[in-house]
């Protein structure tokens, strides 16, 4: 596997992605509908609405990542944002299963769960939430996340297909620390105080294309810790007592979003935290 494809190369994600996957070798192109001045690989403007600007954007990758996508319920309407998410990641399987593409790594979201923009805020069945807790969303964006994942399953039935969908917590770089509400545990709340350093981010993406024989498979992608310089047990019984029921320990500030089937599918760790990197800024 030598050629990836990579969709949203401009974004945050997409950019730091691509820079680490020419690190280690790969050939890269960049797709998305604006070109970066950061990037040194091929760059192709396309429009991921358009079926046969993708056919012909995606032919000759060996791989696909598909990071493209609105990534919130916000500053575009409803429709657009679910037509855009969906058709967008339906035409770049289909344009892979045509081409005979076998490995495809999509960005999903733990907004897929439904508690980050949820318009009624409603408590999880469990804790810690795994990927078997029931995806509720009541937006727009997050049942787009849905609808990939199950569109995922589908091509993964037609022809076998490898798609991973990695379930993102929120993508935090090592400058962003210094500037979030860690002593505001109310402040993340609704995500379950739970982030991912962009560094893993990209280390998970990568070992997604490594691994074999794995169907359409859905991950958390998120860090060991939580968002917060609380216990894991404080924030729990501040904020979602009513939560009665503990499938696992949660020692110190251990994660209420689980990883622990990403880093047993993918053979893949979350190396960093904001509480190393805040206190080696001290």
């Amino acid at each position: 596997m030598k050629t990836i494809a990579v969709t949203g190369g401009s974004g945050k994600l997409g950019t730091a992605l691509i820079k680490e996957l020419q690190q280690q070798d790969y050939k890269v192109v960049s797709l998305d509908h604006q070109l970066s001045k950061e990037l040194r690989c091929k760059q192709i403007k396309v429009d991921l609405n358009d079926f046969g600007q993708v056919v012909a954007a995606v032919h000759g990758a060996d791989a696909i990542i598909h990071l493209a996508a609105i990534p919130a319920p916000i500053l575009h309407p409803n429709p657009y944002i679910f037509a855009n998410n969906t058709v967008a990641g339906y035409h770049i399987l289909e344009a892979a299963s045509i081409l005979g593409i076998r490995k495809v790594v999509m960005g999903s979201s733990e907004s897929s769960y439904g508690f980050a923009w949820a318009p009624t805020p409603f408590s999880p069945d469990y804790f810690p939430i795994d990927e078997e807790h029931p995806q509720q969303p009541q937006e727009c964006y997050g049942l787009s996340k849905v609808v990939n994942e199950l569109t995922a399953a589908m091509f993964d039935r037609r022809n076998g297909m490898q798609v991973v969908s990695l379930r993102f917590s929120m993508i935090t770089k090592p400058e962003d620390y210094n500037h979030l509400s860690i002593r505001k545990p109310e402040a993340f709340k609704q995500i379950m105080w739970s982030y991912i350093d962009i560094r893993d981010a990209v280390s998970a993406c990568i070992a997604s294309l490594q691994v074999e024989d794995r169907g359409a498979i859905s991950l958390n992608i998120t860090s060991n810790d939580t968002l917060s310089d609380r216990q894991t047990s404080e924030l729990l019984k501040s904020f979602y007592p009513e939560v009665s029921v503990l499938k696992n320990d949660l020692p110190g500030r251990t994660s209420v979003v689980s990883n622990k089937m990403a880093q047993e599918v993918l053979n893949w760790r979350p190396l960093h935290s904001w509480a190393d990197h805040i206190g080696d800024q001290a």
